[in-house]
């Protein structure tokens, strides 16, 4: 027979994400629908701060910008983390979670510190410059490696890369070794098998890593900011504007409603794609 949880258990269970999540977001609408007049908060329903995204030339276009700059990100992280992940799942099982444990370690590090990293790196006097300097390959250093829209999707695909492996990883995992080992004593090849059978039972895990990585890349505004320059101006940092420098909370608030419908419609694109997969 099962107990019923204490009236307190249950509060809390509902009441922290109410009181945390519910009545911050509902406060938050609420305030995309109020307008700035004067510098002074004005509270009354409007929906000109809708009407001020899609009418002027300026948002949309960045909004998109953005949109291809994260399916960027996502794409180059799938690649480069899909053979990464198959790497560590193939591990025995003594090295395997080491090795995960490894490629998680960066979701630890400073995410500032890990931005600087990356322009030492690909700066006028980084790192990649100074090698391909000394090998001779170019006579001045490369200028198109930083402070550019191609600087922030590499950016961002670099320290969002396990947000994609990881998900991959697991997804790997999941698939039965019984499934792999029958494919081979069918006379299956190695490649065979993979595109028969790794492979479409490993695309939720694929999918699932994809969208994280485009989500976060979506709204991300201290990465274009740092890498970007001023060419790098991104969605993020348009919201980012509205609530800084130019104090305009209600429309910084419809913006940032913009991005989460859309980050919402992804999600549930990505929840029904998935299931569809198995």
């Amino acid at each position: 027979m099962s107990r019923k949880p204490p009236a307190l258990l249950t509060i809390l269970a509902y009441g922290l994400p109410i009181l945390f999540i519910v009545v911050p977001l509902f406060l938050f609408l609420a305030q995309s629908i109020w307008r700035v007049e004067d510098g002074t908060l004005v509270r009354e329903p409007t929906i000109e701060n809708y009407i001020r995204i899609f009418a002027d030339p300026i948002y949309l276009p960045i909004f998109l910008k953005s949109c291809a700059i994260a399916l960027g990100a996502a794409a180059i992280t799938t690649l480069l983390g899909y053979p990464v992940a198959l790497l560590l799942a193939s591990l025995p099982e003594r090295r395997k979670y080491a090795a995960v444990l490894v490629f998680a370690i960066p979701l630890l590090m400073s995410y500032v510190l890990k931005i600087y990293a990356i322009r030492a790196l690909l700066g006028s006097n980084g790192f990649l410059n100074r090698i391909l300097l000394w090998s001779g390959l170019i006579d001045a250093p490369l200028t198109f490696l930083i402070f550019n829209l191609q600087a922030v999707m590499l950016a961002l695909a670099v320290m969002l890369l396990p947000f994609a492996i990881l998900p991959i990883f697991v997804g790997l995992e999941r698939i039965p070794r019984s499934l792999v080992e029958a494919s081979g004593d069918l006379g299956a090849s190695a490649w065979r098998t993979f595109r028969s059978v790794v492979l479409p039972l490993s695309l939720p895990g694929t999918i699932v890593g994809a969208t994280f990585v485009f989500v976060l890349a979506l709204g991300d505004f201290v990465t274009p900011q740092m890498v970007g320059g001023q060419s790098g101006f991104t969605f993020g940092r348009v919201v980012y504007s509205q609530f800084g420098f130019a104090y305009n909370w209600p429309f910084g608030a419809a913006l940032s409603v913009l991005l989460m419908v859309t980050v919402l419609a992804v999600v549930v694109f990505t929840g029904r794609l998935t299931r569809a997969r198995g």
